[in-house]
């Protein structure tokens, strides 16, 4: 057998790699098709499914053992695409119920919680995840899935993880009937460490007195 052959033989996906790439791959076009706008009505409880599916991915590859590449080092997949009218689309979309509040790490005991936003967060995981396709279609198998279980661990598996936390909450109070409270001006370009800067007024009110209809989110 050739060393091309065995090369070929060594870097075709199993059946574990293409499940993952097609989780990736879902969850990429999925977002990118929300993002345009076109059903805002579902935007929330889309974006819900596709982060708790793409969540399952990530439980995979976090459970699976230590991958480790065919390189010693990365190879390089070029420019990384830009994400900044992906993440304008969200911001926009989800402008009443975008900023949310999240404790970044449960196990640092007293950690203040920070101000985030679900479209920055939809388009850093998407930034990971692109990385790793990239490697995948390139046919570098291993670098792809290291690449996505170590990004998961150390990035997009926490930042997905908040986002679906806050998609899930907004689910629930519809779903529940519950109104939404205002944050107080809680905003993501606010000083974590200054409370009396973080709340400033200028900020404005980040979750409106009436959200938008079109999101299903009512404001008692």
């Amino acid at each position: 057998m050739s060393d091309a052959t065995l090369n070929t033989i060594k870097n075709s996906p199993d059946d574990f790699a293409v499940s993952i790439c097609d989780q990736v791959e879902s969850f990429l076009v999925s977002v990118t098709e929300v993002a345009k706008g076109d059903e805002p009505s579902s935007a929330v409880p889309y974006l819900l499914l596709e982060v708790s599916q793409l969540l399952l991915a990530g439980g995979r590859l976090g459970a699976h053992e230590d991958i480790v590449p065919d390189e010693r080092y990365e190879p390089d997949v070029g420019p990384e695409p830009d994400v900044d009218e992906l993440r304008e689309r969200l911001a926009a979309l989800l402008d009443p119920v975008d900023v949310y509040s999240e404790v970044f790490d449960p196990y640092v005991p007293r950690t203040a919680p920070v101000a985030c936003r679900i479209s920055d967060d939809l388009a850093d995981v998407i930034t990971d995840l692109r990385h790793g396709m990239a490697h995948y279609r390139a046919g570098r198998i291993s670098e792809a899935l290291w690449w996505w279980q170590f990004s998961y661990l150390s990035n997009w598996g926490p930042t997905a993880s908040a986002a679906l936390r806050a998609l899930q909450s907004l689910v629930a109070h519809v779903r529940l009937d519950t109104p939404l409270h205002e944050l107080d001006g809680l905003d993501t370009d606010s000083d974590a460490e200054d409370d009396d800067e973080a709340l400033e007024a200028e900020a404005g009110a980040v979750m409106a007195a009436e959200i938008a209809a079109p999101l299903g989110i009512r404001h008692d």
